[in-house]
């Protein structure tokens, strides 16, 4: 049986639970989320459940916190009814976003909303039991700053920077990433701040961030991430597509059209990384004898109207446009958002993938398809991190679970 307590229920045992329990507390939380107060009188209406099975499931949300007085609503004659709503600070989760070599921390409320934010300089290359101490004192830091102690926790979501296996929270063969593949990160942690912990890889997040906090309503979406590498997250039926192991999305090993025999360092030659990722350009304008080491001196020599630089940029946008172009006709989203440090060079990015996706896609597939620059920014990954959280917290099968304990 799946540990409510520390992992992520599957998709299977979460359907069960929630068939099992339907008019549960957890479903009655669901319809409240939207934050419209509603009296008794209208939970009963909208669930269509007997007044007395409203009343006991309010009650049971009553004593967790999770709702609280919402004040009166209009009269009839008598008494005004007393009306609920979500009460989103009753809990708070921890997120992270990770990288090679920071990380961003943040203090979330139950609605994903970041209550507060910092920044942490490490190295990945030292390893889980190096790093994840440190991602657990930064947290501890930030809520005794932030005014909040550890019993308000509803989980921790970490996002890091290579494959993960979405059923373990666990690393598998992260390239950059040395003595992490197969590392029990959840255990880790919880070991520390005992609530569940949630791993995924940091692209899912975000995409599950660019969904939750700018793009709530589209139903099918890929997010795509330009930087030291390249990744996409795919929302699909308004919720995030892992694959059968959390592999889908790895659009960076995708073979380019244009690869040739480009070394990746996955082992593969010709992939998508290894032409049009940041150190790729880089690599690129310094064949041509222009100065440029790292994803950031590509952006500022954009940015300073470096012809070079420019036609580079928008060349690996086109590479890159090709690829999606076959994820297009498979996918058929109706949104593209580019994100990541190359994406910060402007619109010549941009320029190139939508050219190569609007040549090579049919129109009916592009006919109301948007491609746009990410709007969460820097902050997408934390901000997945923490929706990953407050899913995974507020689902009517945990919830539930934790409420009858």
């Amino acid at each position: 049986m799946t540990d409510f307590g520390h992992f992520w229920l599957t998709e299977e045992v979460e359907a069960e639970v929630i068939t099992a329990t339907a008019g549960s507390p957890g479903e009655l939380l669901r319809l409240l989320r939207d934050g419209r107060p509603r009296t008794r009188a209208e939970l009963v209406v909208e669930t269509g459940l007997a007044r007395s099975t409203v009343r006991a499931r309010l009650d049971a949300l009553l004593d967790a916190g999770l709702i609280t007085d919402g004040g009166s609503g209009a009269s009839t004659g008598g008494r005004p009814a007393g009306r609920f709503v979500f009460n989103a600070k009753a809990r708070v989760a921890l997120a992270a976003e990770v990288g090679a070599t920071h990380a961003t921390i943040a203090v979330a409320d139950l609605t994903g909303a970041l209550l507060a934010t910092a920044k942490l300089g490490l190295d990945i290359a030292e390893g889980p039991e190096t790093v994840l101490p440190l991602l657990v004192e930064a947290w501890r830091r930030l809520l005794k700053d932030s005014g909040l102690d550890e019993t308000r926790l509803a989980g921790v979501g970490i996002g890091l920077p290579g494959p993960v296996e979405h059923s373990t929270g666990r690393p598998n063969n992260p390239p950059i990433m040395p003595g992490w593949d197969g590392y029990d990160v959840p255990a880790r942690v919880a070991a520390e701040l005992d609530v569940p912990v949630l791993v995924d890889n940091e692209v899912n997040l975000m995409a599950l961030g660019e969904h939750a906090t700018c793009f709530p309503d589209a139903q099918h979406m890929i997010v795509v991430k330009v930087a030291t590498g390249i990744g996409s997250g795919f929302i699909s039926n308004g919720a995030l597509h892992r694959g059968a192991v959390g592999a889908a999305g790895d659009l960076g090993h995708v073979l380019a059209p244009h690869g040739g025999d480009a070394p990746c360092r996955c082992g593969n030659t010709g992939c998508l990384e290894a032409v049009a990722s940041g150190p790729a350009i880089a690599a690129n304008l310094r064949a041509n004898g222009i100065d440029a080491m790292t994803s950031s001196d590509v952006v500022d020599l954009v940015r300073a109207g470096n012809l070079e630089a420019g036609q580079a940029v928008r060349q690996a946008g086109r590479d890159i446009g090709e690829v999606l172009a076959a994820c297009v006709s498979m996918f058929n989203p109706s949104l593209i958002v580019i994100g990541g440090s190359i994406a910060l060079a402007g619109e010549m990015l941009l320029a190139g993938v939508r050219e190569a996706i609007y040549r090579r896609s049919l129109p009916l597939a592009t006919e109301n398809l948007a491609i746009v620059p990410s709007q969460a920014g820097i902050d997408a990954g934390v901000l997945g991190a923490a929706a990953m959280v407050v899913q995974h917290a507020l689902s009517p099968a945990v919830l539930d679970h934790q409420l009858s304990g």
